[in-house]
């Protein structure tokens, strides 16, 4: 069965698109991902994009084949003898397929492990050490403290940045980690905390505390050197991080 309804025609929410940002992908059906793909219809009857996409799955499933398995190995001029597919909707559509095929196929790089406020540094050395404004960065760690990415959150001026507990925990909830390590930057190269440096630490200790993720240092760099908060200060034992 195909249909010519026109994606104009359908309600705003009930829109392929639509449904897949509010959604997900997994929401819609094999002719939808490919009308998502198509942009426009065509072929028998001038079929709407989704009509083209079922039209597309008929005939690739004739003679009880399957047609994705049919589709994973065809070529371009093999995909545009369907009547209302082209070369721009026939490469888009074997050039989606190949790239998640890729993605399927790749296997996710090694993850360092971040076991020293050495390591911590190194890793974020390049966003912050020379900088000539201060800069305030966030280390996304897993449960075995290997690294899963690193985020510059603010910049601020030669003197100051300003970074919220709110901001800092919405990106580590937001990439998937389950602990953290803050840090900054003083363009001065000085990397004696400062009250604000304290303040904002005790706050973030308090917060991973309550949201049990832990942060497991603040780092200073400046100079060519850094500070770790951790080895400097009693905070720690004060907010124990349960790490």
């Amino acid at each position: 069965m195909t249909y010519c309804l026109r994606i104009a025609d359908i309600p705003t929410n009930e829109r392929p698109r639509e449904r897949l940002i509010a959604y997900g992908p997994k929401s819609l059906a094999t002719a939808e991902l490919i009308a998502m793909l198509l942009g426009t219809g065509q072929g028998p009857g001038k079929l709407s994009a989704v009509g083209l996409g079922q039209y597309i799955l008929q005939k690739l499933g004739e003679n009880q084949r399957d047609p994705l398995e049919v589709l994973r190995e065809m070529s371009p001029q093999e995909l545009m003898e369907i009547p209302g597919v082209g070369p721009a909707k026939a490469t888009t559509i074997l050039a989606a397929i190949e790239l998640g095929k890729r993605t399927f196929y790749s296997r996710p790089p090694e993850r360092k492990e971040i076991d020293s406020p050495e390591a911590a540094a190194a890793a974020l050395s390049h966003e912050l050490m020379w900088q000539p404004q201060e800069r305030f960065a966030l280390l996304l760690l897993d449960v075995k403290n290997r690294l899963i990415g690193t985020k510059l959150l603010t910049i601020g001026t030669a003197t100051e940045t300003l970074a919220h507990p709110r901001e800092i925990f919405r990106e580590v909830l937001r990439h998937g980690a389950t602990r953290a390590i803050i840090s900054h930057n003083h363009p001065s190269g000085s990397l004696e905390p400062s009250p604000e440096d304290i303040q904002l630490t005790r706050q973030l200790l308090q917060a991973g505390q309550l949201l049990q993720i832990p942060l497991l240092d603040h780092l200073i760099l400046g100079n060519g050197d850094f500070q770790s908060l951790r080895q400097i200060s009693g905070l720690w034992e004060e907010y124990p991080q349960g790490d």
